[in-house]
Order: structure tokens, then C-alpha cells, then sequence
């Protein structure tokens, strides 16, 4: 398992719900949070490591010591969000890209976790920031589609880049057949 840099089809794709919490789940959210780990993320959901299936892993504090902050969450829903805030924010398959994105300064989310039960949770500022980019990410939905005029005109030359070494991988034989970006 790997995480996937844009284009990649896979950050675009809609995820599909889980329907039941096998050994593949469990196994998938270990090796995303060893990953996430590793890469110092906060967050990473399914689609990035191409498994297209409602699965985030988060850990607010980004320290795999501080499990007290770590969270697997199976088909995620905001069911309610309050005000606004812009703030920083980038990615793990954007590596280095950082913009400010208009948020919703606090949400309320629903979502399962691994033994199947389902967990409420209201947070504000960056765990709000966080829960809505990884959810974003299941909806096929990406940070640079947030981005305002300035912030795309800043962040063209990163997203060039992106796109060169995505083609470069292409023809190299790197990247499987049908990995062909569909913008």
C-alpha cells in the first residue's frame, strides 16, 4: 500500500460505503495509519492509497504515541458544521503544496469505527479542518477545488509539477494500466 499523488484517478473517484467490517477494513486502516505515520500526516482517507472504499484514519496531534487522538472512521458523515475559518492546509498526495482553504470552523460528525459502532463527535478549528478534508477526499472532492483565484494562480506551478511526474511515471511503466486522469 502506497499513497497516490494528484492526478491520480483514484483521488477522484467517489467512494463506496462499506458494508461490512472484515479483516481487509481492519487491515487497510492499520497499514493507513502505519502510513499516515509515516509521511507525518494528520489524516489520510482510502481513495489516497487507492482502496475505494468510506475509510479515514486521522490522528490530530499526527504522534502515534498519542493513540488518545487517533481516529478510524468507516463511512463518515458531517451532520451538522457552524461558522468559518481560513487556514492553512495541504495534503499527503499533494507532497509540499500548502494553501489557505475556507472551512467550516466547527462540525458535527457521525462515523463507525472498527467494531462496527457508531461514535459522534463535535470538534472545532484543525480536527474540523482535518474531518472535512478526509471526507472530502471519499466524495472525490480535493483541496485545490477549494482553492480561490489567488490560491490556484500560486499553486499552478505545483500542480503543473504533479501532472509532469504523474505522465512521467505513466511512461515509464510505473503506474498500472488505466490510471489516466480523468480531469
Amino acid at each position: 500500500m502506497k499513497i497516490v499523488n494528484y492526478p491520480h484517478p483514484a483521488l477522484r473517484h467517489v467512494a463506496k460505503p462499506v458494508a461490512s467490517i472484515d479483516k481487509d477494513v481492519q487491515l487497510a486502516a492499520g497499514q493507513m495509519l502505519d502510513l499516515m505515520y509515516k509521511h507525518e500526516g494528520l489524516g489520510l482517507a482510502a481513495p489516497q492509497v487507492d482502496f475505494p472504499f468510506q475509510l479515514l484514519v486521522m490522528n490530530f496531534e499526527g504522534d502515534p504515541e498519542r493513540k488518545d487522538m487517533e481516529y478510524v472512521a468507516i463511512n463518515p458523515v458531517i451532520v451538522e458544521s457552524k461558522g468559518t475559518l481560513n487556514d492553512r492546509e495541504g495534503g499527503l498526495s499533494f507532497p509540499g503544496l500548502y494553501q489557505n482553504i475556507r472551512r467550516h470552523k466547527t462540525v458535527k460528525v457521525q462515523a463507525y469505527n472498527l467494531k462496527g459502532e457508531l461514535y459522534e463527535l463535535t470538534c472545532s478549528d484543525l480536527p474540523a479542518r482535518i474531518w472535512q478534508h478526509e471526507i472530502d477526499h471519499l466524495n472525490g472532492v480535493l483541496f485545490i477545488d477549494k482553492m480561490g483565484p489567488l490560491g490556484r494562480l500560486g499553486s499552478k506551478k505545483d500542480i503543473e509539477k504533479f501532472i509532469a511526474e504523474f505522465d512521467q511515471a505513466k511512461k515509464k511503466g510505473e503506474l498500472p494500466p488505466g490510471t489516466e486522469p480523468k480531469f
